[in-house]
């Protein structure tokens, strides 16, 4: 396992991988820090796509229904026991007692890093379930500014987040700015437009196109969200959200460099501490 450390104001670097972007979190976090700490990419083994099935269509199928192979919890090297296969889906078996709540949850990855990508997967959740999907994820550490130790940061720090959510029954759906916090939408930043998610308990069907900066959310065969990374535009988002320069000097660094210098990260599906359901998933690599 490799790690790339920078320190603050370290962009200049000329051998510097800065890490992936990020959306905002469901939760009041108190991790930001007015002073921006040293931290760490780490770099892991990438599992080999070729291991993988291609279906007609060309999409690697990266979850078949029977098997977590490839997948990990982010910061393991293991799938947290909450994350279990139910009827052919990946099941994450909520607490309702919030995010990450112990070593057996946390949010999961498959181990791969991609770059320009079409995401295809469906998704359900039970009554007032939260989750999300991440892509261009990195795993970030970073020096605790009163001990010096590294800490994992969370996943939302260093990735754009695709919402999962009850629209009806959970109270975020009525929070953010103009229901950027409901399904589909870039999460805190755009909401989905036409909003077209169906209750708790049916499936759902998203996609999620990256190429070369451009990003397009689609639900249920509507396109429903665009824009486009590294862009003006997208700093501009940054300064009006929680992760803005001065309210939180990491996230905003490492989000609007999102992908690094390679333009690439993992897959992560949420733990929020509510039970919810993927399957079918499959990715296509856009050239």
């Amino acid at each position: 396992m490799k790690k790339l450390v920078y320190s603050a104001g370290c962009m200049a670097l000329a051998l510097a991988f800065t890490a992936c972007g990020g959306s905002a979190k469901k939760s009041n976090d108190k991790t930001n820090e007015t002073v921006k700490p040293e931290y760490t990419v780490v770099e892991s083994p990438a599992v080999d796509l070729a291991g993988f099935p291609t279906d007609n269509d060309g999409y690697v199928v990266i979850f078949d229904g029977t098997t977590l192979t490839g997948w990990r919890g982010y910061g393991k090297d293991y799938v947290p026991g909450k994350w279990t296969i139910d009827e052919g889906a990946i099941k994450f078996n909520g607490s309702g007692g919030g995010e990450a709540q112990d070593g057996e949850g946390g949010d999961l990855i498959f181990a791969h890093k991609f770059k320009n990508f079409e995401l295809e997967l469906e998704w359900k959740v039970s009554k007032g379930s939260n989750s999300g999907i991440f892509y261009l994820a990195q795993e970030i550490q970073a020096k605790d500014p009163k001990t010096g130790e590294l800490r994992l940061e969370p996943i939302y720090i260093s990735s754009p987040e695709y919402q999962v959510l009850d629209n009806q029954n959970h109270p975020d759906a009525k929070l953010g700015k103009d229901n950027n916090r409901q399904s589909a939408s870039l999460y805190d930043m755009i909401p989905a437009i036409p909003q077209n998610a169906k209750p708790f308990g049916e499936w759902n069907k998203a996609k999620i196109m990256v190429y070369k900066g451009t990003v397009v959310h689609g639900q249920n065969d509507e396109n429903v969200v665009e824009y486009h990374l590294w862009t003006q535009q997208w700093t501009d988002m940054l300064q009006a959200s929680k992760f803005s320069q001065e309210k939180w000097p990491l996230a905003f660094e490492l989000l609007n460099n999102c992908g690094g210098e390679n333009r690439e990260g993992y897959i992560g599906l949420q733990d929020h501490g509510d039970d919810v359901w993927y399957r079918n998933i499959r990715i296509k690599i856009l050239d």
